[in-house]
């Protein structure tokens, strides 16, 4: 992977792999408007579920989770509400996680999948 976006979308796959492993139901992935992008929009069990997927080689900028902030908190937040706008999804619930893919060579990845990591 020699490019940030080979590995975004390499940190992706790994997290729908992961996601579908634990259960979810990927609904959705990349889904773009003027505002930006969502990850992964999922469902687990009555729960929708928008996924923002942090993928880094190193900590050296710190853990890929902690690059979620209130500003990009702030415009999942809209996103989410673009993206049921426009789909015909509704559950009881809706949540926020957050997965931080640490790609380390010659090992597995190691996923951290932060649930409900912000309202």
């Amino acid at each position: 992977m020699s490019t940030t976006t080979e590995l975004g979308d390499h940190g992706e796959r790994i997290a729908v792999a992961y996601l579908t492993d634990v259960g979810l139901r990927v609904l959705d992935r990349n889904w773009r408007c003027r505002e930006g992008e969502l990850d992964i929009v999922a469902r687990d069990g009555d729960a929708l579920v928008f996924c923002e997927v942090k993928t880094r080689r190193g900590v050296g900028f710190g853990h890929p989770v902690e690059a979620v902030t209130h500003t990009k908190q702030r415009r999942l937040r809209t996103l989410a509400q673009r993206w049921l706008a426009a789909h015909d999804e509704h559950a009881p619930e809706l949540r926020f996680d957050v997965v931080g893919v640490l790609v380390r060579p010659s090992r597995p990845a190691l996923v951290t999948h932060l649930r409900a990591a912000f309202l």
